[in-house]
This record gives C-alpha cells, structure tokens and sequence, in this order.
C-alpha cells in the first residue's frame, strides 16, 4: 500500500509540474513578463505575434494562428544573360517590399506572409523543367527567401514564361481560402509568348485558383507591350509595369542606421536554435546580415526593421518562436533531448529552461519596439531626402508594392500608413 501511495503522489507531483510549466509558458506568451506602455506609439502588433497590453487579454489560440490571413508571393525571375540587375534590384529591395507590409491587417489581424523564389530561362537549369528551378517553396523563413537571391547567377537563356508560370501554380502549395491573397510576379525582357505552354493557358489556370499574376518587364515599356507582357497580366486581372533593370538601388545614409545595426546584432542574441538544423539556419541569419550589411548598412538597417515586424517567423529552429507559435507546447521542454538544446539551456531543470526562454523573449520584444521606432525615424528621413530628389524610374520594389496593396485591398486588407 505504501509503494502503491507513493507512487500515485508522484504521478500527482508530475501533473501538478506539468501544469504549472504550461500555466507559467502562457503568462510569457500573455506579456506577463514585459510591460508596454499605453502610450506607447510603435504598433505592438508588429512585434511577434501581437503583444498583449494587460494580463487578462487572450494570446491568440493555435486555432486562430491558423486562422490568420495570409498573403502568399512567388517571385518568378529570369536569370538568362543580361538580367543581373534585375536580380540585383531584388536582392535590395526584399526588405524594403516586407516593411511596406508589415503593417497590413484583415479584419484586425496581423497577417501570415509567405514567400516563394523561382528562376526561369537560365541554360543552366534541366531543359525538362522548362529551364525553370524552384529554389523555395512558399515559406515564412524569410532568410531562406534572401538566402536564395542571393546564389542567383545569369546564364544562356530560353525563356518560357506560360511554362514557369505553369510549374509555379502546380507546384506551390497554394492557401484554398479566397480571402488570402495569392499573387505571382513575373520578370523578364524577353517575349512572353516563348516556349512549349501558352501564357494564355497558365493565366486561365491561375484565375481558376484565384490567384492574380502581375508582370515586370524589364526594359523599354512600349516593347513589354508589344512582346505580351501586358497582355498576360490584364487576362490574369494583374498589374503590368516596365522598369528600369540597371537603375542602382540607393541606401540613403541615416543617422539612426549605426543604432539599428548595433539592436540587430542584440537581436540575434535572443534566439535560441534547436534540433538539428537549428544551429545552421541560425548561421544562416548571420550570413544574411552580413550580405546585406556587405552592400550597405542602409540596406541592413532594412532587413532588420524587417526582422523586428510579425513577418518574421522561425519556429523551425527558434525555440522562443517554436513555443509562441505553438509547434512546441511548453511541457515538452521536461523531455526534449539535451543534444537538440542549445549548450546553454543544457543541464538546466524544466523550470529553469523556461526562465531561460522567458527572458529571451521579454528581450526580444525589448529590442524589437527599440528597432521599430528607430525604423519609423528613419522612413521619414528618408522620404525628406527622396522629396528633394528627382522623381527614379519604377524599380522592383514599386512593381511589387503598388500591384500587392491595390490586390490586397480588394481582398479587405487595410495598411496602417
């Protein structure tokens, strides 16, 4: 009876622990552990998951992170000869193209952006694929997105636009909700008749899914015209825009940019990588730093506003965002394999590793407000620098930005300006 006795106030002991730890994860993920004040002008909602103000707000349940709309962008480029300043445009304006939304809501509710990168009419691709690569599938890792314009290289070119438009519908694991936006952007300088699948064909099959295509010529606008660009994009109920491919993307030089570059690299000390990939893709965020910040810290300034905004989501190897988002509940921590923890949580009672997480998160959060306000001074120093400039030719980043928002509002997003 003693052995039997003992054994049940045990089990008991581990339920009473097992809640205790879920109970403790739901006030971090409450904002027990972080004050906001009311007055406070950065919108809470871009940080994260949206940051509750008092304790007795509900974080969103893992049915209604489900629920969250979404906005789904696959990038298609051509990287035969000659479009490397497309893809260098690209490469800047990422970050750019994020921030314009991170401030988007439907019904309230912040967003879930995802983002898929392929290339077309590069010879160096298989001649069964159409000469097209899938190099992502649609993916809130948005280091992974940045991670693959940035191995982009020219090459040969045949360029079938029906055909890559084709793979990127058939391909992709597109949202079966009509109230997502799902939008594809192609960008070429060739004609847009080439090749064994009909544009005409490819366009019909994305209306059937509801999803808009929108075309960039990359050269004279009278040429895109006449090859079928803007053809293309009017039979998909899409935006058609020329651009200048060459034009050299400026950073303009801020005086908060030092700042934000120092609260990116403190930023970067708040994640937590587990499992086997964590410590790579973990590498992976500083390699992107570095080759943003090797172009301009201008541009790294960008992408950490960007990474400081609700767009931003590594649960696949973040512990802290795995745990927010509900792909890890938080009384699995007792029982996680030390070797899929990172050395410092390693050894550490379950108590203590959620201590460890909670302080990483009130930190983040911390570090993120402070990059958004900054970013926030930084947009209008730099809008009174453009106002003073010469009107650019359209870039990228005009392309994209002007046809997502007008698509987007049809689908009742607003944008916070």
């Amino acid at each position: 009876m003693n052995n039997r006795a003992n054994t049940k106030a045990i089990f008991q002991s581990r339920r009473l622990c097992r809640a205790r730890l879920a109970s403790a994860f739901a006030l971090i993920l409450a904002g027990s552990t972080l004050s906001v004040n009311a007055a406070d002008s950065v919108d809470t909602q871009s940080v994260g998951l949206p940051l509750q103000q008092t304790h007795n707000s509900a974080q969103p349940s893992a049915n209604q992170q489900l629920s969250r709309p979404r906005i789904q962008i696959a990038i298609l480029l051509d990287t035969s000869n000659s479009m490397d300043g497309l893809i260098e445009q690209t490469r800047n304006q990422l970050w750019q193209v994020v921030n314009e939304f991170a401030a988007a809501r439907q019904n309230g509710m912040p967003p879930i952006l995802e983002i898929a990168l392929l290339e077309y009419g590069n010879s160096g691709n298989s001649i069964e694929a159409g000469y097209v690569r899938q190099l992502n599938g649609f993916t809130r890792e948005l280091d992974a997105v940045s991670q693959g314009l940035f191995s982009l290289t020219t090459n040969g070119g045949s360029e079938y636009c029906g055909y890559a438009i084709n793979t990127a519908i058939n391909s992709l694991q597109w949202s079966q909700s009509a109230s997502d936006l799902k939008t594809i952007f192609i960008a070429g300088n060739e004609s847009f008749a080439q090749g064994p699948v009909r544009y005409q064909d490819a366009v019909r099959l994305a209306q059937q899914q509801g999803i808009s295509i929108n075309t960039i010529h990359a050269g004279n606008h009278e040429v895109g015209v006449r090859d079928g660009w803007q053809a293309g994009a009017l039979l998909a109920g899409g935006d058609y825009l020329s651009i200048d491919a060459d034009q050299q993307v400026v950073h303009f030089y801020t005086p908060m940019n030092a700042r934000i570059v120092e609260l990116n690299a403190q930023l970067n000390e708040t994640y937590v990588p587990y499992g086997a990939q964590g410590p790579v893709k973990a590498e992976r965020q500083l390699q992107q730093d570095q080759m943003s910040n090797d172009i301009s810290a201008g541009l790294l300034a960008k992408r950490a506003h960007s990474k400081a905004s609700a767009f931003y989501g590594n649960a696949d190897w973040d512990l802290v965002d795995a745990l927010r988002d509900g792909e890890i509940a938080a009384e699995q921590l007792e029982s996680m394999q030390e070797s899929a923890l990172p050395e410092p949580m390693q050894g550490l009672s379950a108590g203590q590793k959620l201590d460890y997480l909670q302080q990483k998160q009130a930190q983040r959060q911390s570090i993120q407000r402070e990059i958004l306000e900054l970013s926030a001074s930084r947009a209008d120093y730099v809008a009174e620098k453009q106002r003073k400039q010469a009107t650019a030719a359209p870039s990228v980043s005009d392309a994209l930005t002007g046809s997502i928002r007008r698509q987007a509002q049809q689908k009742n997003f607003t944008f916070a300006e």
